[in-house]
């Protein structure tokens, strides 16, 4: 686990492990998302790309049963 400081302008920097581990190049798009009080980072990615990009992940609670469709 990381820890970052929020500056004055509401900047953080992300630190350079999780930069490597997720593959974020400086102008990387990223989604920001704010579920249950955890605020959550995505990088936006073409889809071709997110191919195996999270083996094992557990998508049961990825949304709430009011964001469905």
């Amino acid at each position: 686990m990381e820890t970052v400081k929020v500056s004055k302008k509401y900047q953080v920097v992300i630190p350079e492990r999780l930069r490597e581990k997720a593959n974020i190049k400086p102008g990387d798009k990223m989604v920001a998302i704010a579920k249950h009080g955890i605020l959550q980072y995505v990088p936006v990615r073409p889809i071709a790309r997110t191919k195996g990009m999270i083996g094992g992940l557990d998508t049961s609670d990825l949304r709430d049963e009011a964001d469905r469709a």
